[in-house]
Protein backbone atom coordinates (compact mmCIF):
# COMPACT_ATOMS: atom_id res chain seq x y z
CA UNK A 1 0.00 0.00 0.00
CA UNK A 2 2.79 2.28 1.31
CA UNK A 3 5.02 1.76 -2.27
CA UNK A 4 1.85 2.02 -4.59
CA UNK A 5 1.02 5.86 -2.65
CA UNK A 6 4.89 6.38 -3.02
CA UNK A 7 4.32 5.84 -7.25
CA UNK A 8 1.52 7.36 -7.38
CA UNK A 9 3.13 10.17 -5.78
CA UNK A 10 5.73 9.98 -7.72
CA UNK A 11 3.86 9.93 -11.27
CA UNK A 12 1.93 13.35 -10.26
CA UNK A 13 5.34 14.93 -9.24
CA UNK A 14 7.12 13.88 -12.30
CA UNK A 15 5.65 16.00 -15.24
CA UNK A 16 6.42 18.85 -12.84
CA UNK A 17 9.75 18.00 -11.72
CA UNK A 18 10.73 17.53 -15.12
CA UNK A 19 9.60 20.64 -16.50
CA UNK A 20 11.77 22.40 -14.14
CA UNK A 21 14.77 20.48 -14.20
CA UNK A 22 15.11 20.63 -17.70
CA UNK A 23 13.79 24.38 -18.53
CA UNK A 24 14.73 26.07 -15.22
CA UNK A 25 17.18 24.50 -13.09
CA UNK A 26 19.55 23.21 -16.56
CA UNK A 27 19.56 26.30 -18.36
CA UNK A 28 20.69 28.27 -15.46
CA UNK A 29 23.39 26.40 -14.70
CA UNK A 30 24.64 26.55 -18.39
CA UNK A 31 24.85 30.64 -17.64
CA UNK A 32 26.41 29.86 -14.84
CA UNK A 33 29.18 27.73 -16.57
CA UNK A 34 29.56 30.05 -19.51
CA UNK A 35 29.81 33.26 -17.44
CA UNK A 36 33.61 31.21 -15.95
CA UNK A 37 34.66 31.11 -19.27
CA UNK A 38 36.69 33.21 -21.68
CA UNK A 39 35.91 35.06 -24.39
CA UNK A 40 37.26 32.98 -27.68
CA UNK A 41 38.88 34.31 -30.82
CA UNK A 42 35.82 33.52 -32.77
CA UNK A 43 33.44 35.05 -29.90
CA UNK A 44 32.37 31.90 -28.60
CA UNK A 45 33.23 30.66 -24.79
CA UNK A 46 35.97 28.55 -24.03
CA UNK A 47 38.67 27.61 -21.23
CA UNK A 48 40.27 28.76 -18.93
CA UNK A 49 38.04 29.38 -16.53
CA UNK A 50 38.56 33.16 -15.01
CA UNK A 51 36.39 35.49 -12.43
CA UNK A 52 37.26 38.87 -15.11
CA UNK A 53 33.80 38.55 -16.17
CA UNK A 54 31.95 39.67 -13.23
CA UNK A 55 35.23 41.93 -12.19
CA UNK A 56 34.09 43.97 -15.19
CA UNK A 57 30.40 44.12 -14.12
CA UNK A 58 31.43 45.92 -10.67
CA UNK A 59 32.94 48.78 -12.53
CA UNK A 60 31.17 52.28 -12.68
CA UNK A 61 29.97 52.22 -15.90
CA UNK A 62 27.90 48.73 -15.13
CA UNK A 63 27.12 49.70 -11.63
CA UNK A 64 25.47 53.20 -13.35
CA UNK A 65 23.52 50.52 -15.75
CA UNK A 66 22.27 48.89 -13.24
CA UNK A 67 21.32 51.43 -10.98
CA UNK A 68 19.32 53.52 -14.24
CA UNK A 69 18.05 50.44 -14.81
CA UNK A 70 16.61 49.67 -11.24
CA UNK A 71 15.47 53.41 -11.15
CA UNK A 72 13.24 53.36 -14.56
CA UNK A 73 11.53 49.82 -13.69
CA UNK A 74 10.91 51.08 -10.17
CA UNK A 75 9.50 54.48 -11.42
CA UNK A 76 7.40 52.53 -13.98
CA UNK A 77 6.36 50.30 -11.39
CA UNK A 78 5.12 52.94 -9.22
CA UNK A 79 3.23 54.76 -12.39
CA UNK A 80 2.07 51.54 -13.46
CA UNK A 81 0.15 51.41 -9.85
CA UNK A 82 -0.76 55.05 -9.77
CA UNK A 83 -2.96 54.17 -12.86
CA UNK A 84 -4.10 50.71 -12.00
CA UNK A 85 -5.11 51.53 -8.77
CA UNK A 86 -8.15 53.84 -9.74
CA UNK A 87 -9.21 52.00 -12.93
CA UNK A 88 -9.20 48.72 -11.11
CA UNK A 89 -11.38 50.06 -8.23
CA UNK A 90 -13.93 51.68 -11.50
CA UNK A 91 -13.84 48.26 -12.78
CA UNK A 92 -14.63 46.90 -9.27
CA UNK A 93 -18.22 49.43 -8.85
CA UNK A 94 -19.21 48.35 -11.69
CA UNK A 95 -22.63 46.04 -12.16
CA UNK A 96 -21.36 42.46 -12.51
CA UNK A 97 -22.66 42.28 -16.62
CA UNK A 98 -20.18 45.52 -17.05
CA UNK A 99 -17.53 44.36 -14.87
CA UNK A 100 -17.22 41.70 -16.68
CA UNK A 101 -16.82 43.45 -20.10
CA UNK A 102 -14.35 45.57 -18.60
CA UNK A 103 -12.09 42.17 -17.40
CA UNK A 104 -12.11 41.26 -21.02
CA UNK A 105 -11.07 44.56 -22.61
CA UNK A 106 -8.16 44.09 -19.78
CA UNK A 107 -6.97 40.72 -20.87
CA UNK A 108 -7.15 41.57 -25.21
CA UNK A 109 -3.66 43.02 -25.08
CA UNK A 110 -2.58 39.46 -24.16
CA UNK A 111 -4.08 38.27 -27.04
CA UNK A 112 -1.65 40.41 -29.48
CA UNK A 113 1.85 39.68 -29.81
CA UNK A 114 3.81 42.16 -27.65
CA UNK A 115 5.87 43.17 -30.17
CA UNK A 116 3.60 44.23 -32.56
CA UNK A 117 1.50 46.56 -29.84
CA UNK A 118 5.13 48.18 -28.81
CA UNK A 119 5.31 49.26 -32.98
CA UNK A 120 1.95 50.37 -33.11
CA UNK A 121 2.80 52.46 -29.71
CA UNK A 122 6.06 53.54 -31.52
CA UNK A 123 4.09 54.48 -34.42
CA UNK A 124 1.93 56.60 -32.15
CA UNK A 125 4.93 58.86 -31.05
CA UNK A 126 6.71 59.71 -33.86
CA UNK A 127 6.94 62.65 -35.46
CA UNK A 128 4.97 62.00 -38.39
CA UNK A 129 2.42 59.93 -36.82
CA UNK A 130 -1.11 61.22 -36.27
CA UNK A 131 -0.86 61.83 -32.60
CA UNK A 132 2.37 63.76 -32.73
CA UNK A 133 0.80 65.95 -35.58
CA UNK A 134 -2.27 66.93 -33.71
CA UNK A 135 -0.11 68.08 -30.57
CA UNK A 136 2.81 69.63 -32.67
CA UNK A 137 0.08 71.09 -34.30
CA UNK A 138 -1.36 72.71 -30.83
CA UNK A 139 2.19 73.08 -29.54
CA UNK A 140 3.43 75.28 -32.53
CA UNK A 141 0.63 76.91 -34.61
CA UNK A 142 -1.59 77.46 -31.74
CA UNK A 143 0.53 78.15 -28.76
CA UNK A 144 3.25 79.99 -31.32
CA UNK A 145 6.37 77.72 -30.19
CA UNK A 146 9.30 77.34 -32.40
CA UNK A 147 10.49 73.74 -31.63
CA UNK A 148 7.89 70.92 -32.08
CA UNK A 149 7.84 68.59 -29.16
CA UNK A 150 9.91 65.19 -29.49
CA UNK A 151 8.58 62.00 -27.11
CA UNK A 152 10.17 58.99 -28.67
CA UNK A 153 13.60 58.20 -28.29
CA UNK A 154 13.71 59.36 -25.00
CA UNK A 155 13.38 58.13 -21.25
CA UNK A 156 10.19 59.15 -20.97
CA UNK A 157 9.07 56.41 -24.17
CA UNK A 158 10.56 54.10 -22.80
CA UNK A 159 8.93 54.49 -19.22
CA UNK A 160 5.49 55.28 -20.98
CA UNK A 161 6.30 51.67 -22.92
CA UNK A 162 6.99 49.60 -19.92
CA UNK A 163 3.64 51.52 -18.27
CA UNK A 164 1.64 50.17 -21.48
CA UNK A 165 3.09 46.80 -21.71
CA UNK A 166 3.14 45.80 -18.00
CA UNK A 167 -0.35 47.71 -16.88
CA UNK A 168 -2.81 44.16 -17.08
CA UNK A 169 -0.21 43.13 -15.11
CA UNK A 170 -0.87 44.87 -12.23
CA UNK A 171 -4.20 45.79 -13.05
CA UNK A 172 -5.67 41.34 -12.78
CA UNK A 173 -3.76 41.04 -9.23
CA UNK A 174 -5.22 44.24 -7.95
CA UNK A 175 -9.05 43.25 -9.26
CA UNK A 176 -8.29 40.05 -6.71
CA UNK A 177 -8.04 41.63 -3.82
CA UNK A 178 -10.83 44.72 -4.54
CA UNK A 179 -13.20 42.11 -5.60
CA UNK A 180 -12.96 40.62 -2.20
CA UNK A 181 -13.19 44.22 -0.98
CA UNK A 182 -15.57 44.88 1.82
CA UNK A 183 -16.64 48.78 0.94
CA UNK A 184 -18.88 48.69 4.15
CA UNK A 185 -15.23 49.29 5.89
CA UNK A 186 -14.93 53.04 4.44
CA UNK A 187 -17.99 53.88 5.27
CA UNK A 188 -17.43 53.19 8.90
CA UNK A 189 -14.11 54.98 9.03
CA UNK A 190 -15.89 57.86 7.70
CA UNK A 191 -17.94 57.75 10.81
CA UNK A 192 -15.31 57.68 12.82
CA UNK A 193 -13.77 60.72 11.15
CA UNK A 194 -11.28 59.21 8.63
CA UNK A 195 -10.85 61.05 5.56
CA UNK A 196 -10.45 60.09 2.02
CA UNK A 197 -7.06 59.70 2.38
CA UNK A 198 -6.00 58.03 5.83
CA UNK A 199 -9.37 55.62 4.79
CA UNK A 200 -7.58 54.51 1.54
CA UNK A 201 -4.17 54.36 3.47
CA UNK A 202 -5.48 52.84 6.87
CA UNK A 203 -7.99 50.47 5.76
CA UNK A 204 -7.87 49.86 1.69
CA UNK A 205 -4.44 49.47 1.32
CA UNK A 206 -3.77 47.18 4.20
CA UNK A 207 -6.30 45.12 2.66
CA UNK A 208 -5.71 44.83 -0.99
CA UNK A 209 -1.56 44.61 -0.04
CA UNK A 210 -1.23 41.36 -1.30
CA UNK A 211 -3.16 42.08 -5.36
CA UNK A 212 -0.89 45.11 -5.08
CA UNK A 213 2.46 43.12 -3.81
CA UNK A 214 1.97 40.39 -6.99
CA UNK A 215 1.09 43.26 -9.01
CA UNK A 216 4.21 45.48 -8.50
CA UNK A 217 6.32 42.10 -9.00
CA UNK A 218 4.96 40.86 -12.45
CA UNK A 219 6.20 45.19 -13.36
CA UNK A 220 8.99 45.18 -12.29
CA UNK A 221 10.75 42.00 -12.82
CA UNK A 222 9.96 42.18 -16.48
CA UNK A 223 10.62 46.07 -16.53
CA UNK A 224 14.06 45.53 -15.69
CA UNK A 225 14.80 43.19 -17.87
CA UNK A 226 13.16 44.45 -20.71
CA UNK A 227 14.54 44.62 -24.40
CA UNK A 228 11.76 45.10 -27.20
CA UNK A 229 10.71 48.73 -25.32
CA UNK A 230 13.79 50.34 -24.76
CA UNK A 231 15.09 48.72 -28.20
CA UNK A 232 12.04 50.31 -30.08
CA UNK A 233 10.82 53.05 -27.74
CA UNK A 234 14.63 54.02 -26.61
CA UNK A 235 15.91 53.83 -29.91
CA UNK A 236 18.97 53.51 -28.61
CA UNK A 237 19.04 56.51 -26.32
CA UNK A 238 18.24 55.16 -23.51
CA UNK A 239 20.66 52.16 -22.21
CA UNK A 240 19.28 49.40 -19.77
CA UNK A 241 20.66 46.22 -18.83
CA UNK A 242 18.33 44.28 -20.96
CA UNK A 243 19.50 45.46 -23.77
CA UNK A 244 23.09 45.05 -23.13
CA UNK A 245 22.89 42.03 -22.39
CA UNK A 246 21.36 41.38 -25.75
CA UNK A 247 24.05 43.17 -27.55
CA UNK A 248 26.52 40.98 -25.79
CA UNK A 249 24.99 38.38 -26.66
CA UNK A 250 24.59 39.46 -30.86
CA UNK A 251 26.79 42.04 -31.87
CA UNK A 252 29.43 42.46 -28.97
CA UNK A 253 29.24 38.41 -29.07
CA UNK A 254 30.90 38.34 -25.78
CA UNK A 255 28.66 35.02 -24.62
CA UNK A 256 30.59 34.72 -21.27
CA UNK A 257 30.51 38.46 -19.99
CA UNK A 258 26.63 38.56 -21.13
CA UNK A 259 25.93 35.80 -18.72
CA UNK A 260 27.52 37.07 -16.01
CA UNK A 261 25.48 40.13 -16.57
CA UNK A 262 22.17 37.82 -16.47
CA UNK A 263 23.26 36.49 -13.55
CA UNK A 264 24.25 39.59 -11.71
CA UNK A 265 20.80 40.90 -12.70
CA UNK A 266 18.92 37.72 -11.42
CA UNK A 267 20.31 38.33 -8.22
CA UNK A 268 19.67 42.31 -8.05
CA UNK A 269 15.93 41.26 -8.92
CA UNK A 270 15.66 38.17 -6.53
CA UNK A 271 16.88 40.22 -3.60
CA UNK A 272 14.87 43.04 -4.15
CA UNK A 273 11.57 41.03 -4.63
CA UNK A 274 12.21 39.41 -1.48
CA UNK A 275 12.79 42.61 0.36
CA UNK A 276 9.34 43.76 -1.54
CA UNK A 277 8.08 40.61 -0.10
CA UNK A 278 9.37 41.07 3.30
CA UNK A 279 8.08 44.28 3.46
CA UNK A 280 4.71 43.79 2.45
CA UNK A 281 4.55 41.12 5.12
CA UNK A 282 5.61 43.50 7.33
CA UNK A 283 2.13 45.69 6.04
CA UNK A 284 -0.26 43.14 6.41
CA UNK A 285 1.27 42.09 9.81
CA UNK A 286 0.46 45.76 11.16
Amino acid sequence: MQKNSSTRLFGLMFPGAFWLIAFFFLPILLIVGISFLTKGDSGSPELPLTIDNYSRTFGEEYLTLFGRSLWISLISTILTVIIAFPVTIWIVRLPKKWRDMAIFLVMIPFWTNFLLRTYALRFMFLNEGPFMRAINGVWVDTLGNENEIELLFTQFSVMLGLVYGNLPFMILPLYASLEKFDWTLLEAASDLGADVWRSFVRVMLPLTAPGLIAGSILVFVPAIGNYITVELMGGGKSQMIGRTIAQQFSTANNWPFGAALSLIMMVVVTAAALVYFRVGRGEQAR
